[in-house]
Order: structure tokens, then sequence, then C-alpha cells
């Protein structure tokens, strides 16, 4: 017996339909092709929603976001206050669970997690650099003890905890402040030592909630050198969550997050010129997420007047967006208007009249 189906791109198929029991194995198959692929890698959140209820108002932190972070990236999470980029990281960390979709990090679902399992997964599979030096350091232990500590729930002895706290500081050339109490230290060098107790249990992801937010621009860049060194060296996956642009220049790649969701991504490459030297490169992408969701810059819907809908049309290598006809009236009469002001200004002598003539 045939019966119709329908593919997810809108395919009519014939389906051979089985009088009772388990689908066949190529109707199995069909059904495998057909289902949306997962992407791939360490940290990867689909449709994630937040929803707060505060003083009986709801809040929606997140509105369906998407991110993929491959294992081993250095990737920055920019946005402005009320993003959503704190709840992400709250989410992330483990101290918070997400209202509605999904977020895996290192295989650990992060909705599904048990008490128990969470505080496993926050000693051993996530380290944590926050921007007050108090959340990152204990005042009464020197900086080598601090990086000692996290290891006391591993059972490794005492000598192979020194000796590794003493690697980790080395490595993020701190090691000689490895005697001294984090008052006796800079900012740039509290926030390396952080780093260094942050890598100290050998977690998969690193999370760095604005480390630079107290530090000026040269100590912020020491100290973005020893989240990049951790990466290099370590192997450890670096998500920074800031709201300061600037960031973006020490990464990878930067991912904005506006309304709630991922909005756009800028990639860095090295390059090599026609000259043969190498040149570093960046390219904003806007990001296009599980649903078909983009978007759009708002300096570009602001210029061409787009609100509310807008027509498409596909061409052979891109997609157009063109605003309606209420959206081409709005622009036309903007410069009508700007257009008549600036024969005013000219005809009175005011402000625009040298930009008229």
């Amino acid at each position: 017996m045939l019966s119709a189906d329908f593919t997810t791109s809108g395919d009519l198929v014939a389906v051979q339909q089985q009088p009772t029991g388990a689908p066949d194995l190529d109707e199995l198959r069909r059904r495998a092709a057909a289902a949306p692929q997962r992407e791939g890698g360490l940290v990867i959140c689909e449709n994630l929603v937040r929803i707060y209820q505060t003083e009986g108002v709801e809040v929606q932190a997140l509105q369906g976001l998407d991110l993929a972070v491959a294992e081993g990236e250095m990737v920055a999470v920019i946005g402005a206050s009320g993003s959503g980029k704190s709840t992400l990281l709250g989410i992330l960390s483990g101290q918070d669970v997400p209202t509605a979709g999904s977020a895996e990090v290192a295989g650990h679902d992060l909705l599904t997690m048990k008490r128990r399992d969470r505080l496993s997964y926050r000693r051993s599979t996530v380290g944590f650099v926050w921007q007050q030096t108090s959340r990152n350091l204990l005042p009464y232990l020197s900086a080598a003890e601090n990086v000692m500590l996290p290891m006391t729930y591993t059972g490794l002895k005492r000598s192979q905890r020194r000796a590794r706290a003493e690697e980790l500081l080395g490595l993020l050339s701190v090691g000689h402040c490895r005697d001294r109490t984090p008052d006796t230290l800079s900012g740039g060098e509290q926030q390396r030592v952080a780093v260094a107790v942050a890598n100290a249990n050998e977690p998969r992801v690193l999370f760095a909630d604005e480390p630079t937010g107290e530090l000026d621009t040269a100590t912020s860049d020491d100290v973005f050198a020893a989240l990049r060194r951790a990466n290099e060296e370590l192997g450890v996956t670096v998500i920074v969550v800031t709201h300061d642009a600037l960031v973006s220049e020490q990464v990878q790649r930067t991912v904005r997050i506006r309304n709630g969701r991922t909005s756009t991504e800028v990639l860095r490459r090295v390059a090599t010129g026609e000259d043969g030297a190498e040149v570093l490169t960046a390219e904003e992408y806007a990001v296009l997420d599980g649903s078909g969701r983009l978007q759009l810059p708002s300096e570009f819907t602001e210029r061409l007047h787009l609100r509310k809908r807008v027509r498409l049309a596909l061409e052979s290598d891109h997609i157009g967006v063109w605003p309606d006809d209420a959206a081409r009236r709005a622009k036309s009469d903007a410069e009508e208007a700007e257009k008549a002001k600036t024969t005013q200004d000219a005809a009175s002598g005011g402000p625009n009249a040298e930009a008229a003539r």
C-alpha cells in the first residue's frame, strides 16, 4: 500500500506503508536522510530559551539562541547589557538551567544533569576566570597554593600538585609570583594566576567572564596572551564573555548576541598577500539559525527604512532583501524632507548652506 509523504524540503514522495509493526529498513533510512543534522562541536546550544519571572513580569533572556564552538577554539561572546550573554554563561557553567532547547558541553547534557553531576562537571570539565579577583583567588593563600587547591579533589599527591602548579605558573609567565599572596600582586598578575587556577584540573573548556574589565589596555594584552597560551599549549577551549568590542581583536572568532540570539560572527584568518607577507583579515557574517532566522544589522534596516516585513528574491548566488512599498515611501519622504531642509538652509544662510551650494 502506498501513501503520500513530504520530506523536510517539501518534496512529495511515495512511501511504502506497512500494514502493521515497525517501518522497514528503507523507510528508516529515508527518515534519517530527511532529518536535520545536528551541528558538531565541543559546546553546542540549539534553540536555547531562558525565561525568568521577576515581580510578575516575564523576561525572555534567551530567545532561541544557537551556538557551536569547536574543540580548541578561542571565541569571544560579545553583547550589550541585557543581551543575554550572562544568562548564557550561567547555563554553560552549570549554575542555571534553560527553560527550553538544548545545551551540551563536552558530552554533558546541561538540561538533564543531576546536582552531583553538576558539581563534578564544574570541578573537572570546565574552568572559570571571573572579573573580580575575590572570586578567583583566596586572599590568605599564595599563588601556588591557590593553583594547588582545586587539585585536592582529584586525589593527586601534594608533590604532584606542587609540580603542576609551578608548571602552570611558569607557562603563564607568573612563576615569580608562586610564593606571594594576591594582595602583593598587580591586577594583571592576579588574573594570570587565575588562568592557572582555572586550568589546574585540565578542563576541556575555560570560561572567562569580563577577565580584563578592571585592567588597562597594556595589562589586558598580557592577560589575553596568557589565555592564548593556555589555548595553544594546554589545548583548552576558551570562551570569553564580555561587552567590550575591542576584545574581538584578541580572538579567532567573535560571536555577537543581540536580543537573546546570536546575530553576527566575525572570523579572523591569516592570509598571504601578493607580496608573500602574511596579513590578518577579518570578515563579518550574519548568523543563520536552525529555523532560518537571521538578524539584519540595525544600520542597514534604518538606512533603508526596513520595517516589519520585507520582500525576498532568490537569485542564482544570493538572496535579495527589499523594502516593501510602505518602506519605500518612508525612505522617499525622508530624502525629500532632507532635500527641502538643505534648500531652505541655502536660501537663509543656515548651517547647511555650504553643502547646498
